[in-house]
Formats: C-alpha cells, sequence, structure tokens
C-alpha cells in the first residue's frame, strides 16, 4: 500500500512565521478552548449578544438577498427566547427543529439556547420508522418544522407524544420576518406567534451555563438507527476559539460560505462557531451546487469555505475555466478532503489554508490543521491512543495482561480519546449505547477511553492523518486492505469522476473481495486501461476484483456515500442501469458479469 505522508519538524518551522503573525489571535483563542468551569455564563446567546454589541451593523447572516446585521439576528432571537419562557419552557427542556437550511433556523436555535432550551437539530431527509424514532429519542415538549418538509412530518405526528398544548409550530418557507405566511391546520404559526414579543434580551435568575447541554445531534444512522448525542455550550467554545481563531484568525472582514446541512455539526458548530469568534459572516445555502458555487463565492465575497465529504471533488470535476482563480477564497474549514486531491484542489483554486480537522458529534477528541500542513487532519491536546485492533469490528486488541497495546508510527491504529474531567465524553441519549462505546481499563485498572471507531496514523510531530473508519478496512488474501487507500490510488486514473471501495462476500473464500464503485468522468471510460493502472499501482491483493460502473452513486444528506446498500448488492447483477465486472481467475482484465458468470462464481467454478 502507499506510503503515509510524513511531517517533520523542517515542515512546521517553515509555518512559524504564518503563526507568529497569527499570535493574537492564538493566544485569544486558547482561553476559548480550554476554558474548564461549567458553571461559567458563556454560552452560545452570549457569543451571538457580544458580537450585536461590538459589531451591530456588520452582517450575521446572508441568505439568498436577505443580509441580517449582527443587532438584527440577535433581536429577533430574543423574540424567539421571550416566546419559549412565555410557552413555559424552562431550563433543561427540548424542543426539535426540523427546517432546512435558512436563516430562521439559526434563529429559533440561538433563541433558545439564551434561555436554556436544547435543540435537538433533526435531519431533514429523514422520514417514516427513522424520523419517529430520531424525534422520540430526545422527548421534545415542542417540534418547530418548516413548511419544506411537513409531508414527512406528517406522515409520523400521530406516533410522536409532545407534552405541551401548542407543541406543533410551523415556519412558512419564506422570509418569515417580512411576511409571517401560511402554514396548514394543525399547525400554528410560529413566525406570527413570536412577532409580538420583545427585541431585547432576557434577564434569566437561573441562566443557561457552559455546561448545559444546547443542542443534540444525531448520528446518521447508516448502519442502525440514529442515536443522539447531547452537545453542551462547551462544543462551540472550542469551535470558537480552536478552529474560529487559532486556526482561521476570522475577522469581521470573513465571510464564510456554508452549503453544509445545519443538522450537521461541521455546518452548525463547526463553521457557525468559527464565525461568530471573528464577528464574521456565514453565507446559509439551502443545497450545495458545483455549477453555481464559485458564482456564489464572488456574489458573497466569500473568504472562506466550509466543506465536507465530496463537496471538494465535485468542484474538481467540473470544467476547467479562466475564472477559476478569479475569486476572494483563501481559507477552508472542514473534514474529509482525499490527500489525492489535497494539492491539485489549492493549485487549481489558489487556496492558501486548508484547516482540515477531525472531529465527531459525541465525541470528546478532536483534530485541527492549525500550521496548514498538507495530507493531516493536524494534532490535538486532548489525551489520545492509537492502538492496536481485530480486523473488521471497531474492538480493540488485548494482551496476555488484558491491556491494549499502542501501534508504531506510520501503522494505522484505533483511535481513542481518553476521558477526563477535561475531557469529558457526554455520550448519548440512551445509556447502553453510551457505555459500548467507552473501552474501560485500556492501559490501567480504572482509566476510561471513548472508542471513535475510526483508523489514523501518527505521520510526524503528533500530526494525524484519516486511514479509514472502521469496517471499511477488510482482509483479503491474508492482507489488510484499507478502502481510503485504494480510492487514493483510484482517484489518480483520469477516467474517473467518482470513487469508493468496499469489501464483499465471495462463498467459499476466505476474508473479503475488493469492490468498487465508480462514475466514469466521461463517455469514453476505458475499463482495460483503468485494469492495467491498477496492476501497476496497487498490489495484487488490493486491486478491486469486482467493478460497478454507475452514472451516480446515492450519498446521505451529509455526503457520505451509502456504502451499505452497495455492499449488499455485491457483484449481483440487478435489473438497473448499472454495469457489472470481475476479475475472474484465468481470464484477462475486467471480464462483464452476467447471470450465468455472477452463478458461476456462487457455485465456487472460479478459484479466487
Amino acid at each position: 500500500m502507499p506510503i503515509a505522508d510524513q511531517i517533520t519538524a523542517r515542515d512546521i518551522s517553515r509555518q512559524m512565521p504564518m503563526m507568529f503573525k497569527r499570535l493574537p489571535f492564538i493566544m485569544k483563542g486558547l482561553y476559548y478552548y480550554a476554558v474548564k468551569k461549567k458553571t461559567k455564563p458563556l454560552t452560545l446567546g452570549t457569543l451571538i449578544e457580544r458580537n450585536a454589541d461590538k459589531y451591530p451593523d456588520r452582517p450575521a447572516v446572508l441568505y439568498e438577498d436577505r443580509r441580517l446585521t449582527y443587532s438584527t439576528f440577535n433581536a429577533w432571537a430574543n423574540q424567539y427566547a421571550h416566546f419559549f419562557r412565555a410557552q413555559g419552557l424552562k431550563k433543561g427542556d427540548t424542543i426539535a427543529i426540523f427546517l432546512e437550511n435558512r436563516p430562521e433556523l439559526l434563529a429559533v436555535l440561538a433563541g433558545a439556547a439564551k434561555v436554556g432550551v436544547a435543540c435537538a437539530m433533526v435531519n431533514t431527509s429523514q422520514k417514516g420508522r427513522v424520523l419517529e424514532h430520531s424525534i422520540n429519542l430526545v422527548s421534545p415538549r415542542m417540534v418547530v418544522a418548516g413548511s419544506e418538509v411537513l409531508e414527512a412530518l406528517d406522515g409520523v405526528r400521530d406516533s410522536i407524544p409532545l407534552d405541551h398544548a401548542h407543541g406543533w409550530l410551523c415556519l412558512a418557507d419564506q422570509d418569515t420576518r417580512e411576511d409571517h405566511g401560511q402554514v396548514p391546520d394543525g399547525y400554528e404559526n410560529l413566525a406570527e406567534m413570536v412577532s409580538a414579543y420583545s427585541t431585547s434580551n432576557p434577564t434569566l435568575s437561573d441562566p443557561p451555563t457552559l455546561g448545559d447541554t444546547v443542542i443534540y445531534m444525531f448520528t446518521s444512522g447508516t448502519t442502525g438507527l440514529p442515536k443522539a448525542a447531547p452537545g453542551s455550550h462547551v462544543k462551540f467554545m472550542k469551535a470558537y476559539g480552536g478552529f474560529g481563531m487559532i486556526s482561521l484568525a476570522m475577522t469581521p472582514d470573513d465571510v464564510l460560505y456554508c452549503s453544509l446541512p445545519f443538522y450537521h455539526a461541521t455546518a452548525l458548530i463547526v463553521c457557525w462557531g468559527s464565525v461568530l469568534a471573528g464577528g464574521s459572516s456565514i453565507v446559509i445555502k439551502r443545497r450545495f451546487s458545483a455549477s453555481k458555487f464559485w458564482d456564489d463565492v464572488r456574489y458573497y465575497n466569500a473568504t472562506t469555505f466550509g466543506y465536507v465529504g465530496e463537496l471538494c471533488r465535485y468542484l474538481l470535476n467540473q470544467p476547467p475555466s479562466p475564472q477559476d482563480r478569479n475569486h476572494s477564497l483563501r481559507k477552508m474549514l472542514g473534514n474529509g478532503l482525499r490527500p489525492s486531491i489535497w494539492g491539485e484542489f489549492k493549485e487549481r483554486f489558489g487556496i492558501e489554508q486548508v484547516s482540515e480537522l477531525y472531529a465527531s458529534s459525541e465525541g470528546n477528541i478532536g483534530f485541527t490543521n492549525i500550521f496548514n500542513l498538507d495530507k493531516t487532519v493536524g494534532m490535538s491536546t486532548a489525551p489520545f491512543a492509537l492502538v492496536r485492533y481485530k480486523e473488521g469490528t471497531k474492538e480493540p486488541v488485548r494482551n496476555e495482561k488484558g491491556r491494549l497495546e499502542r501501534v508504531k508510527d506510520g501503522e494505522p491504529g484505533l483511535l481513542l480519546g481518553k476521558i477526563t474531567k477535561k475531557w469529558a465524553f457526554e455520550g448519548y441519549t440512551q445509556k447502553e449505547a453510551t457505555e459500548k462505546a467507552i473501552v474501560r481499563g485500556a492501559f490501567s485498572k480504572n482509566d476510561a477511553w471513548f472508542n471513535t471507531g475510526d483508523l489514523l496514523r501518527n505521520i510526524g510531530c503528533r500530526h494525524l492523518q484519516f486511514v479509514d473508519r472502521m469496517g471499511d478496512t477488510f482482509r483479503w488474501k491474508g492482507e489488510n486492505v484499507s478502502t481510503t487507500e485504494v480510492e487514493n490510488v483510484i482517484d489518480g486514473f483520469d477516467g474517473i469522476a467518482e470513487a469508493i471501495v468496499y469489501g464483499v462476500e465471495i462463498p467459499d473464500t476466505n476474508g473479503k473481495a475488493g469492490m468498487a464503485t465508480v462514475v466514469p468522468a466521461n463517455s469514453h471510460f476505458d475499463l482495460q486501461a483503468f485494469h492495467k493502472y491498477l496492476n501497476d499501482n496497487l498490489p495484487p491483493y488490493a486491486v478491486p476484483v469486482f467493478v460497478r460502473v454507475a452514472d451516480a452513486i446515492e450519498k446521505t444528506g451529509t455526503f457520505k456515500y451509502k456504502k451499505t446498500d452497495l455492499q449488499k448488492q455485491a457483484y449481483q447483477v440487478q435489473d438497473n442501469s448499472d454495469d457489472l465486472y470481475g476479475e475472474l481467475p484465468g481470464e484477462p482484465g475486467y471480464q462483464k458479469l452476467d447471470a450465468e458468470k455472477v452463478a458461476a462464481i456462487d457455485e465456487g467454478k472460479y478459484r479466487f
């Protein structure tokens, strides 16, 4: 497999002049990143109020042609805060937010946060049993929904008990500050109701504090039903200080463009938290569009881009243009930029800084690339360990003494974050799910560690590089195959627009055979040239045995590939437009699969 990129002290030293320039941001950011006192009245609400005082006329939120200053946004949030109090909601209560990306989502959340009410950020792509399950996990007193998602909500309303006489609230899909709009029967018009309330900051006898829960984020549920992870104001403070100040040095002149869904932590906590740190502006987009992206960046004069998943690949797949560098975008913040396209993306679009990060909604460990080094998620001040693991599972390996063993530098290991008073694990709403994520007695009798379920490796100077999600790595021909590393090699072939790799089972064989689903960049995809390229650049055991050629690859709302469905389909021929190919023993290159060949594979007639 490819050798990991290495980071040396010299690489870091080259970045020191830039770090010295940012020293005031770093020192201030360290305070917020490391703040400990959970009873401190430092919250999402106080950050917004502070910006309203300091930058009253600076734009806080930009959406389509709407421009909300910090003063206006804070006043609007206050109306929601007073409304929730008038409805009898108190500190510790929860509401569910089911809205697509628009300013109303942030205003409702900010208002609730000011009075200590937690918001469960429900995935707007959910429906049916999954949607019902997610909302009921947090037992909300109210549900705030947008008219754009009511069809899904109406299908499960009868299965969601609410402890409030006015629990079903709706916001019309329009600028509800200018026109309250109409909502369907069975829902109350929230915009009309809040308009009667005060715009002044609420004064509370028991205000929310740093350690109080402000949000619930949901796991993606791609391998099972979602879990709800509570998040305190601490998470916003870490993003505020760690990303907004230390990494990006955000200022009031910065504009961050975000098309990620705000039910996802990268958008809500990382991007918005960073924006608040600089008194900067956030551009909210309903959905990502590769063809409109750069026009939007120029329209809003955006300086920073919030990314996740494959968004950067989508932009690279657009035809080159003389306008590729005609923009103000210089910084990026997010996760999932593949090492194989990292340099190409920066060079083509003139990006100066990539602040790649590693974190999870529920986790107690995070990494950030503060030195602007290539192909790394950066470093962390939190205690962590990379340990040996059992293949195909998220389970660490214990030695004869019952303890875990750390891997060597450069070797992939399962990432664990030590649970301490400072680095607490807030867990899930389900106690059994919380306990399942904790590894106890790892290196000593009474220690406890959060199991991230992810493989990373140390590439020098305590900098880590993401390797794989556990379960994505599989074993074939007695060797471990990293799907991410195979995908990185596939990325180097000119004829591929998108690709994912996963393991599939073949009857009467050990381990799992590699399979790739690819989307060709054009209609002239040369499959046999692709096969030769793979064999030239990968060891034999890592070359995908099967290839599915598709027009598109289905993704979740957060741009993650739905590998589980493809793994279930495996190499079986179905009535769809995808073409399936296999590297069959004794036959050259990739052969097209039909029902007869698949039956022969299943019957063991091919000796893999």
